[in-house]
């Protein structure tokens, strides 16, 4: 039996989600499916009730995909609650090439995704600077507060 892993976002607004996680992970809002002009169109045609449908809910995609074909699909689910504690689980973008990439370089590459990410809508939460350790990260916060590492 074949399994897929799609990763599910609870979020308030959907589309700043999409755009901003694009940006972040290099993947694409997903179109919809099946030659359907919309997700809603394509969530009315599979009978979801109009009251399950806010306004605006699939007008615009709110999941996106690895336009490689290789990592999860990443929906970002409509709540009407806002985030109120830490996370529970998080990404962490491995941008800096591993421990057999020489510390600067990692801070480097850490340092620019940082700086892009940033001007996309993240705020920085923490800096991780152990260099006894061989070690740099940067923790963040999306758009909504959802924590995750630049590593």
């Amino acid at each position: 039996m074949e399994m897929t892993l799609q990763l599910t976002i609870d979020c308030a607004d959907p589309r700043r989600l999409v755009a901003f996680w694009s940006e972040a992970l290099g993947y694409v809002p997903e179109p919809p499916p099946g030659g359907h002009a919309t997700w809603r169109a394509y969530w009315e045609d599979m009978g979801v009730p109009e009251d399950e449908l806010p306004p605006g809910a699939g007008d615009l995609p709110e999941s996106i995909v690895d336009p490689a074909g290789q990592g999860p699909r990443v929906w970002f689910q409509h709540v009407p609650e806002s985030k109120t504690i830490k996370n529970r689980i998080h990404l962490d973008l491995k941008v800096g090439g591993g421990r057999d990439v020489p510390l600067a370089i990692r801070r480097q590459r850490v340092t620019a995704t940082v700086e892009r990410l940033v001007k996309a809508g993240a705020g920085v939460v923490r800096i991780s600077d152990a260099p006894e350790m061989e070690h740099y990260a940067v923790q963040l916060q999306d758009p909504e507060g959802n924590e995750f590492d630049v590593v």
